[in-house]
């Protein structure tokens, strides 16, 4: 009865720019040779969906490729960093941008129940911006922790919420601004996730603050130079698999998928720009 779930994350699709579909393809053949009951795409599904639908659609097509049971949450790059994010040149999420996003890949947050578990997953850009579907989300947050039952909380959001400590104040691009933070942490109340997975950063990480588990999944597609990056963690393409077991209990794990390289972004100037 233990329910596996495949994150990938950070895909960056395109059909214009196919940089990082040949990694996608190669990972998507493993997870066909040992199928998860979910994939889970944690966002940045798309290289530049924010700014062409095209990319969404690329990126939509490839997914039911895998013919495996798949569901989203987006990233900034599907459809617009977070209204209270620093200005890193990104497109703003806004009405036009989600209402694309839905079309291609359905409800931007979620709930699914497994034995012994409730799944969460919630939109991040959602949660900073001024959209009429924030409210709706943040109600959808508070009933799903308040109906948990007996359940243990699992939290899918595509940007980590801090860096050490929910009481963080920094505004980086890199994590759950601080004021977004605390209205998502007040809405769950006291049901603290056990496990909360993200994506983002392109790095593999796994840390306990507060007696949750917070693991950050890597990129499928490729790295970020320490350049321009902190090293939080592992930088290496891959995956995560999270088991869910019946009594509460889980593993997460970092997978490597071999004759799939660790890509440099820097190495595709023709992706974001220069790096």
């Amino acid at each position: 009865m233990t329910f596996r779930i495949a994150q990938i994350s950070d895909t960056h699709l395109s059909n214009d720019k196919p940089f990082f579909v040949d990694n996608f393809l190669r990972i998507g053949e493993a997870l066909r040779a040992d199928p998860p009951d979910l994939v889970l795409n944690s966002g940045d599904i798309s290289l530049d969906g924010a700014g062409s639908e095209g990319d969404l659609a690329a990126a939509r097509a490839l997914h039911d490729k895998l013919g495996l049971p798949v569901r989203f949450i987006p990233g900034n790059h599907d459809l617009g960093d977070s209204l209270d994010a620093s200005s890193h040149g990104e497109a703003r999420i806004d009405e036009g941008r989600r209402a694309r996003y839905l079309a291609h890949f359905g409800q931007d947050w979620w709930t699914l129940d497994v034995p012994g578990w409730r799944v969460l997953a919630v939109d991040a850009q959602l949660l900073g911006s001024d959209l009429s579907a924030r409210h709706e989300q943040d109600a959808a947050v508070a009933d799903a922790a308040a109906s948990l039952g007996g359940r243990k909380l699992a939290l899918f959001v595509h940007k980590p919420l801090f860096d050490q400590s929910a009481d963080e104040t920094e505004i980086t691009g890199r994590f759950v601004n601080p004021v977004p933070r605390r209205a998502l942490l007040d809405r769950l109340g006291g049901a603290m996730p056990a496990l909360v997975a993200c994506g983002h950063v392109h790095q593999y990480r796994e840390t306990r603050p507060g007696g949750s588990h917070h693991v950050w999944g890597p990129s499928t597609a490729c790295i970020i130079p320490d350049r321009r990056q902190p090293r939080y963690g592992l930088k290496e393409v891959g995956y995560l698999e999270h088991r869910l077991q019946p009594d509460g209990g889980h593993e997460s794990r970092f997978v490597r998928v071999p004759g799939v390289p660790t890509l440099d972004i820097a190495d595709f100037p023709g992706a974001y720009g220069p790096v």
